[in-house]
């Protein structure tokens, strides 16, 4: 069985000390400063992802992986029925993601060769 509580076992609660409404005030300006910092630094991370999408590798990569995906639903995206098949859309999301990778080791293989091509003409 549960025990009772007593009112004796019962402690107040200690009150939390309020801060001026000046105080709060000045808060809020550097609280806005520190939000305008991450901004700028937000938007710095954002214009890099931009300039890696615009590189033709990275373009290359996401027309290879699409081409693999659409391959992939036109083999076995349609049953009997002509609704969609959600086996086919994970052989789809396989089929690109393989294609990606095989493409990205293609190019570090040939950067590979030709940095050893260069160290061996040094």
């Amino acid at each position: 069985m549960a025990k009772k509580s007593t009112a004796a076992g019962i402690k107040p609660k200690a009150k939390k000390p309020t801060k001026p409404a000046k105080a709060a005030k000045a808060d809020s300006g550097a609280k806005k400063a520190k939000k305008a910092k991450k901004s700028s630094k937000s938007t710095g991370a954002a214009e890099v992802v931009f300039k890696l999408a615009e590189h033709p590798i990275v373009a290359e990569l996401i027309a290879i992986g699409a081409t693999a995906a659409v391959a992939a639903i036109a083999k076995g995206s349609a049953d009997k029925s002509g609704k969609s098949n959600s086996r086919a859309v994970k052989d789809a999301g396989k089929a690109a993601a393989a294609a990606i990778g095989a493409r990205l080791v293609d190019e570090f293989k040939a950067v590979k060769q030709s940095a050893e091509a260069a160290k061996k003409k040094s």
